[in-house]
Order: C-alpha cells, then structure tokens, then sequence
C-alpha cells in the first residue's frame, strides 16, 4: 500500500495538478463532470472530448481535510495525441481511465508511453464499474498483458473502480491522487518569479487572443507582463478556469490570460516579469536566438514537383485542434499527394480565408468547432465557394481521407480478365474467323477485346463477335468452358494460339 512521506521540515507544495488520460469514450470526461458536480460530457459533440480542459476541484478526504486540486482533461481520440502529451507534462500525478467492460485499448496504451515517458506517477481509475458487463478483473489481465501491472496484480501501480453515474469509489481515488501527490509533490515558492507551461491558446472575437497556463511556480498577478516563446501578454486580466476575474494565481493553479500579442504556442513555457521593458528584452533575447527554418533540399522539392498538392485554409477553435488536424493530413501524406496547409488560424472562418482559398487551385476549406461570418457566407455564396465546418473529429478526418484517395494520381495497370487457347479453326473469311476454344482462366464474354500470343510473343488483337456453347449462343464462357466463336482480328488465328482478355485497371 502507498505511503506518504515525511519530512522535518514544513515546505511549500504547490496544489496537485493531475492529468486524466485514456481511450476515448472511457469516462474521463464523464469522471471529471462527476467530481466537478457538473455535465459537460453531455455537451460535447458526439460524446467525446476534442479539447483539452482545466479545472480546479475541492475535495474532502476520508481524514476530513479540505485539499484542492487542478484537473487536466484530455482528449481520447488519436489525433489529440499531442494534446496528451501537453497535458501530461504539466501535470504532477495522472487519473489513467480505463473502461471496465472493454480493457485496454490503443489510446491506453499511448497513454501509458506517454505517462512513462515523462515519469509522471499515476492511479488506474477502472471506469464504468456499474454496468452490467464490467469486468475489473478482465481490465486489469488486459493490463498485464500489456507489462502494466497494478497493486494485487503483481505490480505496484495503484488502481480504483468507480462509477461516474452512482459515485462508487470516486472519493477512494481522490485520496488515492492526493496521497500519490503528498509522495511525489513537487516544492514551490509562491515568492519567486512566476513560470509554467501554456496548455491551451485560443482566440476569440471578444477577448482576442487568450491562453489557458498551468502555473508550475511563484505567482501570476495583474500587471505582470508574460512571455511564452514568442508572444507577449501585459496581463490586465486574468482569470480562473471558470472565467472569474481573479488577482493572481498560485502554485499549480489554473490561469486564463488574455491581450497576447499573438498566438502562443500549446506546450511553450512561459515566465512572468515585473514590467513590460523587462518582458520585452527578454523577448527579443529569445528571438534572436530563435532556430531558423531550414531549406528543403533540391531532392525533397523534386520529390514535391511529382504529387499533386491539395491546397487547405483550415480554422479551429484551438491550437490543439488545429495541432489534431495537421495530424490527420500527415497521415495521408505520400510520393503521390501532398496535402498542404496553405492557411491556418483560429477563431470562424472570415471572407480573407475565401480570398486565400479562391487563390488557389481546388483549395479545401474547412472549420473545426467554428462557425463562418455572415461576410464570409456572402462571399461564399458569390463565388459558389464550398465552406466545409464539422464539430467532430473523426468526420472532419473522415471527409479530407476522401479528398485525398478523390485527387490522388491513379495508376493504369493491364490485368488478365480471360485466357483461351484456340483448338480449331472452323473457317475464315477476309478478317473473321469461326474458332473453338478452351478457357484456361478467367472468363471470355461477347464482345470481349483480346491480344493474340503466339509461342510467348504478341502478335495481333481481335475482337468476340458471337460466342456459342454447344450451338447455343451465350454471353461468356468460364474458366473450364468449350466454346465456338466468331472472332474479328487483325491477324488470323491458328490452333495453338492463345487469346488473353486484358481490363485497364486503375491503383
């Protein structure tokens, strides 16, 4: 059983941030909703999580103690794998939800990667423990078999069965999350220089450009001015995870900022500074230092002169969204298309990104979670230009996989349909001839086109005028088949030869 440690010396421990990941539609959201006392899995579109949340939550332990902690809800479905990894990496302890009437699953097992890849502890929530085909035991071999083994299952890994619907065994993990935290919480100082990691940027048409942080140490206040890679904000407000106006954020609480002057990175650290000149030249330090782009060698643009390129304008509600669609079009990159951003942002689709689409040639344009503006939709309507907006991602991925098998070059191949071998000539006139045939393979029909091989070497091509089975006229004749046929050709048949019937194929 774990064991919190102790130590002579009181020192600050910054509030628990835990990460709940796991496959999708395993109850994460619909955990978090429960001890959150809200609904919002209900709400999501399509019943899945497509953006990651964050939330403060308090808990009363069994011992009667009042602790608060912060949440970080991830999405489930693959292509949200960076935004997994985000979430991870802020976080202090994990929740890793695993369905008890289904086991481990791909998304599982990325988690688990994930978690061991940034040495985050975690607890095992079993989920759905009220169903009628749960099976805590078979999730737990389905663990195992996957090297992840939990307490009472050979391992060391702690583990709880709950239910989101009834609330069974949601306080035991709590506590087991916090005890997890006390063991391996790591020390802050609320004093010193403010410094944390941006989980989620976003832009609006109220608010602007605002970023969702995870304060790692010191504290966040008004007035202070934050760089995360290249942005800058001079905070005038800040907010909690709810959107209340807060003074300043503490160690491992969640902070919303707004006023940036342009879009920070999901996953970039950020540090605050006592003023705008300090921010400024710590700003320009990192700039000059900043990685240039390099070239792309002759060969790799060689390479992109032979694929047809797909040209995309894409607006999302989030960089973890836009992050989740550049994943979807990697995977159908090849030697023969290229599916190539050519716009991208956040926030509705507005009449420049139609100009940008009209720009190019065939350009798809698309919204995740965003809306078109009314002069968008004018201009849309104009030009006949086609606004494709989906809430969904797996029908967003779902649509562009189609794009790209509809454009990619198709390649002709002959395949042998039909192959006979010619036993009789009956009789010939000028470019006809009446033959008796075996099919060998495949199938002859009327009307079929044919090379003529004879001892390996094409020599001429013809044609099935009438095709007759026992003085029967028939449509084709299958493998195994005698048959007599009136043939046209350009060079007369012999006994011997062999026609194949050959279809133009397209790979």
């Amino acid at each position: 059983m774990l064991n919190a440690k102790t130590t002579e010396k009181q020192t600050e421990v910054r509030q628990p941030v835990v990460a709940i990941v796991g496959h999708v539609d395993h109850g994460k959201s619909t955990l978090l909703d429960y001890i959150r006392k809200t609904n919002v899995a209900e709400k999501e579109a399509g019943g899945i999580t497509q953006r990651i949340g964050a939330y403060e939550v308090l808990h009363k332990t069994t011992e009667g103690k009042e602790r608060r902690l912060s949440f970080i809800d991830t999405p489930g479905h693959e292509a949200f794998g960076g935004s997994r990894g985000r979430a991870v990496g802020a976080a202090d302890v994990a929740i890793l939800a695993v369905a008890s009437d289904e086991g481990a699953k791909p998304q599982t097992l990325e988690s688990i990667k994930i978690l061991q890849k940034h040495n985050i502890p975690f607890v095992v929530a079993f989920t759905k423990a009220d169903k009628p085909n749960a099976d805590a035991e078979r999730a737990k071999q389905s663990l195992a078999e996957h090297e992840l083994y939990v307490e009472g299952y050979g391992g060391a890994v702690p583990s709880a069965g709950v239910s989101a619907k009834t609330g069974a065994g949601v306080s035991e993990l709590l506590d087991l999350v916090l005890l997890l935290a006390d063991m391996h919480g790591a020390p802050c100082d609320s004093t010193q220089t403010a410094k944390g990691v941006v989980i989620e940027a976003e832009r609006g048409s109220a608010k602007g450009i605002s970023a969702t942080l995870v304060v790692k140490n010191g504290t966040v206040r008004k007035g202070q001015a934050l760089v995360a890679g290249k942005a800058l904000s001079i905070i005038r407000t800040l907010e909690d995870y709810s959107g209340k106006p807060i003074a300043e954020a503490g160690c491992g609480r969640i902070a919303r900022v707004g006023g940036w002057s342009e879009l920070p990175s999901a996953g970039d650290a950020f540090r605050a500074y006592e003023n705008k000149k300090e921010a400024e030249k710590s700003l320009k330090i990192h700039t000059a230092s900043g990685e240039r782009n390099p070239k792309k060698s002759e060969k790799q643009n060689e390479v992109n002169a032979t694929r047809v390129v797909v040209p995309l304008v894409v607006k999302a509600d989030t960089a973890g969204s836009i992050e989740a669609i550049k994943h979807e079009l990697a995977k159908l990159q090849s030697e023969k298309i290229e599916m190539k951003i050519i716009g991208a942002g956040l926030g509705d689709i507005g009449e420049g990104d139609l100009r940008l689409a009209g720009s190019a040639c065939d350009a798809v344009l698309v919204g995740f979670n965003v809306g078109a503006d009314s002069a968008a939709e004018r201009h849309a309507k104009a030009t006949g230009t086609k606004i494709h907006l989906f809430d969904i991602i797996y029908r967003l991925s779902d649509f562009i996989t189609e794009i790209a098998k509809a454009r990619t070059p198709k390649e002709k191949r002959e395949e042998v349909a039909g192959q006979a071998r010619i036993v009789k000539i009956f009789s010939e006139e000028k470019s006809t001839q009446v033959v008796g045939g075996k099919v060998l393979e495949g199938v002859l029909a009327l009307g079929d086109e044919f090379r003529i091989v004879r001892r390996g070497e094409r020599i001429g091509t013809g044609r099935t005028k009438e095709l007759q089975k026992f003085k029967e006229k028939i449509r084709e004749a299958a493998v195994g088949t005698e048959f007599g046929a009136l043939t046209a050709s350009t060079f007369p048949l012999a006994v011997g030869d062999t026609i194949e019937v050959v279809r133009i194929v397209e790979i």
